[in-house]
């Protein structure tokens, strides 16, 4: 089978646990204003290649895989082609290659044949890193072109699938940084047990060329890059959060009749 593949990259050191290759596919049907991979939104404008072949090249690495590393698929939104991902893992899984997804989650929907292929995928899937851009479906709306239904249905889904997941949100200063948004965002999460890690980027304005080469108007122009002090505001915000709902969560469960 083969998939519509932007890039990869050899030694990701930031896209899943150890070094990862890293499988950059394209198509995306989100427009994020502050993506920093425009040149990915388009399926087609990517190389035809094969799960064997990717495979391949990804086992010339494998000698550098310590502390957990191995296969990170990204994009563009490697969920728009999950055929493709689901024979990709399943030939990784063969040769014992940890496996990692990093996706907004947007293309999860009801439905027994998207179950079902869904099932497919996660069942050679070792750990999904999931970007929420927003907590609020009408903010999400406007920064992505989707309200954030499908990515919170899909959480929800992969906690009860007990499935491990790494949370990624970006600051955008004015725009994902608001108190009550980030808490907002830290109570949902809180809900979800299979949560291994949150990991809070800041945004940058690195991506800018890639519009102005491809024509594209770039939304934010104006919005300044954020800085540390910002990127733990919001980390402590959203962790304050998670404490608050597993606090309540702890409170409500019935105490145990440990009478005799």
């Amino acid at each position: 089978m083969k998939g519509y593949i932007h890039s990869t990259e050899s030694f990701g050191s930031v896209d899943g646990p150890g070094v990862r290759f890293v499988i950059f596919v394209s198509g995306c049907p989100m427009r994020c204003q502050f993506c920093h991979n425009p040149d990915t939104w388009n399926m087609t404008d990517g190389e035809l290649r094969s799960t064997d072949e990717l495979i391949k090249n990804a086992l010339r690495y494998r000698t550098y895989w310590k502390d957990g590393g191995g296969i990170t698929v990204s994009g563009g939104e490697p969920l728009m082609q999950i055929d493709f991902l689901t024979e990709l893992f399943r030939k990784a899984k063969e040769q014992g290659i940890h496996t990692c997804i990093d996706t907004s989650g947007i293309t999860f929907h009801g439905g027994k044949e998207t179950a079902d292929r869904f099932e497919r995928v996660f069942a050679v899937t070792d750990l999904v890193m999931l970007d929420i851009k927003h907590i609020r479906p009408d903010v999400h709306e406007q920064i992505t072109g989707h309200d954030n239904g499908a990515v919170l249905s899909f959480a929800r889904y992969l906690a009860e699938k007990n499935t491990p997941v790494w949370i990624r949100h970006v600051v955008v200063p004015g725009l994902t940084d608001k108190e009550e948004d980030l808490t907002g965002l830290g109570r949902f999460l809180g809900g979800l047990p299979n949560i291994k890690a949150l990991d809070i980027l800041p945004y940058h304005t690195m991506g800018i060329a890639k519009y102005d080469g491809l024509g594209i108007p770039y939304p934010l122009k104006d919005t300044p890059a954020a800085t540390t002090e910002e990127v733990l505001r919001a980390k402590r915000l959203i962790l304050a959060g998670m404490k608050e709902t597993r606090r309540r969560q702890k409170e409500a469960k019935p105490e145990q009749n440990t009478a005799l």
